[in-house]
C-alpha cells in the first residue's frame, strides 16, 4: 500500500496549507496579547486575582487538558490513517477526536453552570472578565473544530470522495491549535496566580 507524499521542505506548503497556517498564527497571537493583558492586571491587582483563581476548578481543567490532548493524539492518528488509505480507521479516529472535544464542551459547560449559580459572572472583577472572555473564546473554537471534523470525517466517509490529505491536514491542523489554546490557558487561568 503506497503513501501520500507531500514536499514538506516547501515553505509554502505546511501541513493544512499556508491559509490555514496564518489563521493559526493569527489566533494565536491574539490569545497571546489577551494572556499578557491578563498578566499585566494580575500583577495591578495580585490578590483578587489569587482569590478569584482559588474559585477555579482546578480539577475540572486537568480533567479538559486531558480530554483535548487525547483528542489531539486521535486527530494524528486519523491523519496517518487518511494518508495509509485507510478510510474507516481514519473515520474511527475522527470520532474519538469529537469524543473528546465532546466531553470538553460538556465538562466546561458543567463548570460554567457551577460559576453562574455562584453569582461569578463576566463582571465580577477583572480575572472573571478575562475568564469568560478567553475561555469561552477558546470554546467557539472547539465548537467550530467539531463542525470541521464533524463535516471532514462526513466528506471522507461518502461515496466517490473527493477529500483529500490537505483537507484532513487542514482539519488536524486548526484541531491541534485549539489544544496549544487551551494548554496555555489551564495553567494560566487555573494555576499560576
Amino acid at each position: 500500500m503506497s503513501t501520500l507524499k507531500i514536499d514538506y521542505k516547501n515553505i509554502f506548503y505546511p501541513p493544512g496549507g499556508i491559509l490555514m497556517w496564518i489563521i493559526i498564527y493569527l489566533e494565536l497571537i491574539t490569545f497571546g496579547m489577551a494572556i499578557i493583558a491578563f498578566a499585566y492586571y494580575g500583577h495591578q491587582e495580585p490578590e483578587v486575582f489569587h482569590q478569584s483563581r482559588l474559585q477555579l476548578n482546578s480539577t475540572f481543567g486537568a480533567i479538559n487538558t486531558i480530554f483535548l490532548l487525547t483528542s489531539g493524539f486521535f486527530m494524528a492518528t486519523a491523519v496517518h490513517q487518511f494518508k495509509e488509505k485507510n478510510i474507516a480507521k481514519s473515520s474511527f479516529y475522527f470520532k474519538l477526536t469529537m469524543l473528546g472535544g465532546l466531553l470538553f464542551l460538556i465538562l466546561k459547560s458543567v463548570e460554567y453552570y457551577h460559576k453562574i449559580e455562584s453569582g461569578i459572572t463576566l463582571e465580577t472583577n477583572v480575572f472573571f472578565s478575562f475568564y469568560w472572555l478567553l475561555t469561552a473564546f477558546h470554546l467557539i473554537h472547539v465548537m467550530m473544530g467539531l463542525v470541521i471534523l464533524i463535516w471532514t470525517n462526513y466528506g471522507m466517509t461518502k461515496k466517490n470522495s473527493d477529500t483529500a490529505v490537505e483537507d484532513i491536514e487542514a482539519c488536524a491542523a486548526f484541531w491541534h491549535m485549539c489544544d496549544l489554546i487551551w494548554l496555555l490557558l489551564f495553567p494560566t487561568l487555573y494555576l499560576i496566580f
